[in-house]
């Protein structure tokens, strides 16, 4: 992928001595207008951002995951598909605040994350992750999960609980609950493959968006939750714990 020029690609140990020197000029040096810059966390193949870019040709998206051999499918059908409004960054969620200048990114997709059961600091949707989208993400900058995962989901909805933050909309059950509402019509347009494949398994999909403020200070809930009975497709838990926080 060092050939493809939707593809930037700089892993933890690369930031460390090469500074990003496109932070805060995504617009100018890259995508060459001013519309507006819509991140996907943990993209996977990239299809979900793809399909985003087809969809909303107004808008720039920059799929970040840190593997490059899924990323790659992405990436090479956006080339041949010559869609100039995406993007690909290759790189740890961990540091993405290094990558965009404040107020550069006004949306946030995490489709299907992992719900990092055990590791609350490495949930997409913790208040850890919240301080550094703050970085860079508008002010009221919307963020959407859409998961599978009851836990990730319950938890997360704790944590905009807690810190009084604007829930746009949510629902347990995308597909069942809301089928005919148009305002949830922009989570259901999109469906991936192993999305798919978890609905046919029985697995509800959960949708929720809210909106994060730049200012106040943010606290993790204190609220046990139960977990879910799987890691991911066909592979079933490995703890026997019920509960974790």
């Amino acid at each position: 992928m060092e050939t493809y020029e939707n593809v930037f690609q700089y892993p933890y140990s690369v930031v460390e001595h090469v500074p990003f020197d496109m932070q805060g000029r995504w617009h100018e040096q890259y995508f060459k207008n001013d519309n507006p810059i819509v991140l996907e966390l943990g993209c996977g193949k990239g299809e979900y951002t793809v399909e985003l870019a087809r969809r909303y040709p107004d808008k720039n998206f920059i799929g970040v995951d840190i593997k490059g051999a899924r990323m790659w499918t992405g990436a090479t059908q956006a080339i041949r598909e010559g869609l100039k409004n995406v993007a690909f960054l290759r790189t740890n969620i961990e540091i993405i605040e290094r990558f965009f200048a404040q107020d550069e990114v006004q949306e946030i997709w995490l489709t299907f994350s992992d719900p990092q059961m055990k590791n609350p600091r490495k949930r997409l949707t913790s208040t850890y992750f919240m301080q550094r989208y703050r970085k860079f993400l508008v002010d009221e900058g919307v963020i959407h999960l859409k998961t599978d995962s009851n836990f990730l989901f319950t938890y997360t909805t704790y944590m905009v609980e807690k810190n009084h933050l604007p829930v746009l909309l949510s629902t347990k059950d995308l597909y069942s609950e809301a089928p005919d509402r148009q305002e949830f019509s922009e989570a259901r347009a999109i469906q991936t493959y192993y999305e798919s494949m978890w609905i046919a398994r029985g697995l509800s999909i959960k949708y929720m968006k809210w909106q994060l403020r730049r200012t106040g200070e943010l606290e993790e809930p204190d609220v046990e939750i139960e977990l879910d009975d799987y890691r991911s497709y066909h592979r079933s838990k490995r703890s026997s714990l019920e509960k974790a926080k």
